[in-house]
């Protein structure tokens, strides 16, 4: 079955892993996630995207407590064909660029998303 090819699967979800150990400003928190979430969206296939909008865009955000740990789930998800997006900063306001905020995974198929982030924690 093609990742794209969710026609049976029960359900699909968006995860977004934020990177714990930055600690970072509520404002700035909810931004980062924002860009995971728009970011991972438009990387996931057309039928997934059409899915998990019908499925009222289930989402869930964990944390991670390192660049490492966001880098190896990153590794991860496109060995496995997930939809992935690793967001860096910009630079322009509490952090230096590049710093590694959050990685968005999905929407893709419920299941392959739990076996890649069943064991972190949520945010």
């Amino acid at each position: 079955m093609a990742i794209d090819d969710l026609s049976l699967i029960p359900g699909v979800k968006q995860v977004i892993v934020v990177n714990n150990a930055l600690k970072l400003p509520k404002g700035k928190l909810a931004a980062q996630v924002a860009h995971a979430a728009v970011a991972a969206f438009l990387e996931a296939g057309e039928a997934a995207r059409q899915q998990w909008l019908a499925e009222g865009m289930p989402k869930i955000v964990l944390k991670a407590d390192s660049d490492q740990e966001l880098l190896a789930l990153h590794a991860l998800a496109q060995a496995q064909s997930i939809p992935v997006y690793l967001v860096t900063d910009a630079g322009k306001t509490v952090l230096p660029e590049g710093t590694m905020t959050c990685l968005g995974l999905g929407p893709a198929a419920e299941p392959e998303l739990d076996k890649l982030t069943g064991q972190l924690k949520l945010l």
